[in-house]
């Protein structure tokens, strides 16, 4: 993702939408450009539908200025978080307001064919729904389970997913579809969505997926950090010692996700003569006090805290936010918590916020629409949007 070139109409809908510029004369004060060159870009937006000029505001001396704001719901890219056994799906806006926002099963071990049947039959009706609503859709973004190279959009080796590998995700929807999507790893947008909504202020940020399965995105000086090919973050696949010569999905041994992803805790339940398959049957016992249940989740917290400790003292992240299925477990939570303070330097966590995400299951979805925003809406000529942060 490409910063808003300064000065470009991109630039000038980025300053409305954070509440920097109301006017045009406060976009010329900001940018340091003609009045008339201001304008241009302002009613370039304008005519797109990606802001409304209305009303008056405070004078400064003269003419009272007429106010500028992006609606809610002009422009929106359709958006789906998908998990190993679940599609959530939504529209978003500019803004960041969610649109007709549904779930549904739908399990990708069945292979890539009938998963993205579904997911073509369930956005294209949502585009209807958009269309008749009045809004325009400019784009879909998809978050998938797995690891995903972002210029090709295909999807790379994904565990316990047969018949994936190497499948050309983005090109196979868009072409269903007939619009341009965005596909990346449902951490990375699930990043996205949590900084967007909950910690626009922050600079520098890991968000942790623990669900099915692990995986974290990484902001950096306000970004999504991909790396050079798109790996960045991965944790899931990082050596630790309670996994000893544990054989794990990727086809390694001793891996973090052998241990403490929920398909490792729920398969553990089992072999104790605990009824156990999903994410939701753990959360469920440790709510209900089962104590095999909260010792693997608390023992998976310390697990993944390892880990992360190492991305701490690294990285020097301002906050560490815990989301997915498993994090609505204070077991897991409570246990990286601990981990990270007595294994970090002191200077690392002395401002260190480590929470639970606070968006819940529409973090992913609002990510991923919020990419393909900012990727993809290129109306009239218009370069990427920017994230829009409220």
């Amino acid at each position: 993702m490409t910063d808003a070139e300064p000065g470009s109409a991109a630039h000038v809908l980025e300053l409305v939408a954070t509440g920097t510029a109301r006017s045009r004369a406060d976009l010329v004060r900001e940018l340091g450009l003609a009045a008339s060159t201001v304008s241009a870009r302002v009613q370039e937006l304008v005519d797109a539908g990606l802001l409304t000029e209305s009303g008056e505001g405070a004078s400064r001396g003269g003419r009272r200025p007429r106010l500028l704001r992006v609606p809610d719901g002009g422009t929106v890219a359709l958006a789906a978080d998908l998990g190993s056994r679940h599609i959530r799906t939504g529209a978003v806006g500019l803004t960041g307001t969610g649109f007709d926002i549904d779930e549904c099963a739908l399990d990708l071990t069945t292979g890539p064919e009938p998963a993205v049947g579904l997911l073509a039959e369930r956005l294209t009706a949502l585009a209807e729904r958009q269309r008749a609503a009045g809004r325009t859709v400019c784009g879909a973004g998809i978050g998938f389970p797995g690891p995903v190279d972002p210029a090709s959009g295909r999807v790379i080796a994904p565990s316990r997913m047969p018949g994936w590998h190497l499948y050309e995700l983005r090109d196979r929807l868009a072409d269903r579809l007939g619009i341009p999507v965005l596909v990346d790893n449902d951490a990375n947008v699930l990043a996205l969505g949590e900084h967007r909504a909950a910690h626009p202020a922050l600079r520098h940020l890991v968000v942790v997926k623990a669900g099915r399965g692990i995986g974290s995105g990484v902001i950096s000086h306000g970004r999504l950090y991909r790396g050079a090919r798109g790996c960045a973050g991965d944790i899931s696949h990082v050596r630790v010692d309670a996994a000893a010569e544990r054989p794990c999905s990727c086809g390694n041994i001793g891996c973090l996700e052998s241990v403490a992803s929920g398909a490792a805790i729920a398969a553990a339940l089992r072999g104790q003569g605990i009824a156990a398959d999903s994410t939701t049957d753990i959360l469920r016992l440790v709510e209900d006090g089962e104590p095999h249940a909260t010792t693997l989740v608390r023992q998976a917290g310390r697990h993944i805290g390892a880990v992360l400790g190492v991305v701490v003292n690294f990285f020097n992240p301002e906050a560490v936010v815990l989301g997915g299925a498993l994090a609505a477990a204070e077991p897991l939570v409570a246990a990286v918590r601990g981990v990270l303070y007595e294994r970090c330097l002191p200077m690392a966590t002395s401002e260190l916020s480590i929470v639970a995400a606070s968006c819940g299951p529409d973090a992913g979805l609002l990510g991923a629409g919020h990419a393909a925003l900012r990727e993809l809406a290129a109306d009239g000529g218009l370069p990427a949007l920017p994230v829009v942060r409220t």
